[in-house]
């Protein structure tokens, strides 16, 4: 199978995975299509030196990261971004989604939005059922400080959406 079309069996596979990244760290459709088509660059660029010794959505989540990070702080500085293939990006990133729960994952999201972007990786994962261990290679920090980031994010976002310090986030 050609590079390109392995790439984009890839893509296809993992899109909600960059989705949900770029989703959380934009908040307008512009700079989300621009965050996404960014991710997708970049994992198109360093596509052919995965190895795999770390797993896909590993190696997938720490590209989105670092990207979405660094789009982040681009657009606190005013600089803008060039999309790279508008029509390819628009197929990928309008994908349908469950909309079922729509109203409160907006709630969530916007709790989400207003925590450090540290935290919001971490919840991410969190809420993306990564393990501990995994969220620590992703975000190369120690285990134990996962864990301890994930309550003081869970208590942070509770109240934010609930306006309360008690009661734990699910």
């Amino acid at each position: 199978m050609p590079q390109t079309q392995k790439f984009l069996s890839f893509l296809n596979e993992n899109t909600a995975v960059i989705r949900k990244v770029c989703r959380l760290y934009t908040d307008n459709p512009n700079d989300f299509h621009d965050c996404f088509q960014e991710v997708v660059l970049q994992l198109w660029k360093s596509f052919d030196s995965f190895r795999g010794e770390a797993k896909a959505s590993t190696w997938i989540y720490r590209v989105a990261l670092n990207v979405c990070l660094s789009q982040l702080k681009l657009r606190k500085r005013q600089v803008a971004s060039t999309p790279i293939d508008a029509d390819a990006a628009q197929r990928w990133a309008d994908v349908a989604y469950d909309t079922t729960e729509e109203e409160q994952i907006q709630q969530l999201y916007a709790a989400i939005r207003q925590l450090k972007e540290l935290d919001r990786a971490i919840i991410l994962l969190y809420l993306e059922e990564r393990s501990y261990d995994e969220i620590a290679d992703i975000l190369g920090m120690s285990q134990s400080n996962v864990g301890v980031r994930i309550n003081r994010v869970k208590k942070q976002l509770n109240q934010l959406i609930h306006g309360r310090t008690t009661g734990t986030l699910a």
